[in-house]
């Protein structure tokens, strides 16, 4: 799934295999295309990716992790996630016209339980990921925001490639409470005209990120 959203999103970008680490993947997808055809920039990718990769197994980062539940995610940077959300917020959201409407609402986020974070947080991403970041891309290039873009999309995918929560029965209570939440934050994207849809749910990451938050621990 999250190969097939590299293609179709990003299709100048060579194909990652998600198993190993996506350092590399990283610095090829924040570099606009037009620049990354120069003897330079072809000369500093491999400098970038090692930098990148000694970076990511310092002891600094690995300390840092998210706790959703019975999900451990390690190595993430959060306020890289914010600084790249700001960086852009102002662009996206003054593109949303239609006040009235909250994708996601409390009924979506509000006393959501440890076990059952694991389960809403990757329904999320996914979505997110493959709808929203998927198609929100040219609109993106347009508004000249691809390289924070880019930075968001990188860490959602590196979260949900490591949410791996227990195996448990596909209909039990606490994974479908979860798909409940999901579903009204799904529906009400759908009951709108979809680049307004789009548009509103890019600019609601950061109603994301503050509920991520809670589950951060430096």
């Amino acid at each position: 799934m999250l190969e097939s959203f590299q293609r179709q999103a990003f299709p100048h970008l060579p194909a990652q295999p998600w198993g190993r680490r996506l350092s590399f993947f990283s610095i090829l997808l924040v570099l606009p295309p037009q620049q990354m055809g120069s003897p330079m920039q072809k000369a500093a990718l491999p400098c970038l990716s090692l930098i990148l990769l000694i970076w990511s197994q310092g002891p600094g980062v690995q300390g840092q992790q998210f706790q959703f539940g019975p999900c451990r995610v390690e190595g993430v940077a959060f306020q890289e996630l914010w600084q790249a959300f700001r960086a852009m917020k102002d662009i996206v959201q003054a593109q949303d016209n239609i006040m009235s409407v909250q994708l996601l609402r409390r009924e979506v986020l509000q006393n959501v339980s440890g076990a059952e974070s694991c389960y809403l947080l990757r329904a999320l991403l996914n979505f997110y990921l493959n709808t929203v970041f998927r198609n929100y891309h040219k609109k993106a290039a347009e508004l000249r925001i691809l390289r924070s873009f880019s930075t968001l999309a990188n860490n959602f995918i590196v979260i949900l490639s490591k949410l791996q929560p227990e195996q448990e029965n596909e209909m039990s209570p606490i994974r479908e409470s979860a798909r409940r939440r999901f579903l009204l934050f799904q529906r009400a994207f759908k009951q709108l005209d979809i680049e307004a849809a789009l548009t509103k749910a890019f600019g609601e990451v950061d109603i994301l990120l503050t509920w991520m938050q809670q589950f951060y621990q430096l």
